[in-house]
């Protein structure tokens, strides 16, 4: 797959409140998020490397303990297996992006 258009993706809603489009290749997974207001991300940890980045709105993120709050511009850098959790301030769109591929997102 070397091109396709996000909007053609299927919606899914895997958490309360934050409703992704998905897609993989070979070695990562991308996701396009549309995060309710209030939305709650809960503690957790995963094996993968994460890039997130802020298009629109406020979101508090914790990573390993350290709290920031991401507006638009601003990239987060999720080590594997080190807990995070967050919440969206206000409605929120975020690129994540996982390496490797999350088998669960496919």
């Amino acid at each position: 797959m070397g091109f396709l258009a996000i909007a053609d993706q299927p919606e899914r809603e895997p958490i309360p409140g934050f409703v992704g489009r998905f897609s993989s290749g070979a070695t990562m997974t991308s996701v396009s998020w549309t995060i309710a207001a209030g939305a709650l991300l809960p503690e957790h940890a995963h094996p993968h490397e994460q890039v997130a980045h802020v298009l629109s709105g406020e979101f508090e993120l914790t990573i390993g303990g350290e709290t920031q709050r991401l507006r638009p511009g601003m990239v987060a850098f999720v080590p594997p297996n080190v807990t995070h959790s967050g919440r969206a301030l206000t409605e929120c769109r975020i690129i994540d992006v996982f390496h490797p591929v999350r088998d669960d997102y496919r």
